[in-house]
């Protein structure tokens, strides 16, 4: 199995569960490297996906989201394929919300649609970014499960989360049931 690592904004730092599960999953992770970090670009995005997705077959891949992330991996997986093995999708963002940042401005047409991969939403019930509310209707219009991190806050950094065990449990659990014959 390959993970993809798709940030959020500016990418995760060095304290961030991501970069922490990256380091640990060695040469089976990739994280996607867009031109746009810091003013985000949605077609950028999609490209930088689909080269971290072209380097090795698409059958064995599953997608670790966070945050603009989300929306990026739901945007590629609605334009371009639908055979990866599935997508985690934490924290996503309210694109309509008074927190989302301006400079992401081509994510706020993403518009959460059935996606026809395995996945899971886990989302937290303080995120400044994204109210319960919207992460249900999130999952749902995605046709996804959606699991509650408690409160956590926006589950990056900032969270205090470190390696964040109880992500990696659920991505495990998530994971073995995706498993092809």
């Amino acid at each position: 199995m390959r993970y993809v690592i798709i940030p959020g904004i500016n990418g995760s730092d060095e304290d961030h569960w991501q970069t922490i599960w990256q380091t640990e999953w060695g040469p089976s992770a990739t994280r996607i490297s867009p031109s746009s970090w810091d003013e985000p670009d949605l077609d950028d995005w999609c490209q930088a996906i689909d080269q971290a997705v072209g380097q090795s077959p698409s059958a064995d891949v599953v997608l670790v989201a966070h945050s603009l992330g989300c929306l990026a991996a739901s945007c590629w997986i609605a334009r371009r394929r639908s055979d990866i093995r599935g997508v985690l999708l934490v924290a996503p963002p309210d694109n309509a919300g008074p927190t989302f940042p301006a400079e992401a401005s081509t994510f706020t047409a993403v518009k959460a649609t059935p996606l026809q991969v395995p996945g899971l939403v886990i989302s937290s019930d303080d995120d400044p970014y994204c109210s319960p509310d919207v992460a249900l209707r999130l999952a749902a219009d995605w046709r996804l499960d959606r699991v509650s991190a408690g409160f956590a806050g926006h589950i990056n950094s900032a969270s205090r989360l470190g390696r964040w065990d109880f992500g990696r449990a659920l991505l495990t659990a998530f994971t073995a049931g995706t498993r092809r014959p």
